[in-house]
């Protein structure tokens, strides 16, 4: 099986299926990683979005002529 490094603490985790908790070496570090994406510590990035809620993507359907 393949020894990869936890994504917490960087101790070598051997993924096979007794890895309770792969890809992490412990519940700890699993909360530890799970509390950063609460905080926004770790985010997936994006466009902002106004506080109303809309994008700031434009609709491509708005440019579109009027069917009739």
């Amino acid at each position: 099986m393949p020894i990869l490094p936890c994504p917490t603490c960087q101790r070598p985790v051997e993924w096979n299926a007794a890895a309770k908790w792969r890809p992490f070496c412990s519940e700890r570090c699993r909360l530890l990683d799970l509390g950063a994406w609460m905080t926004e510590r770790h985010a997936i990035p994006g466009e902002d979005i106004s506080p109303d809620g809309a994008g700031s993507t434009p609709d491509p359907a708005a440019d579109d002529p009027p069917r009739h």
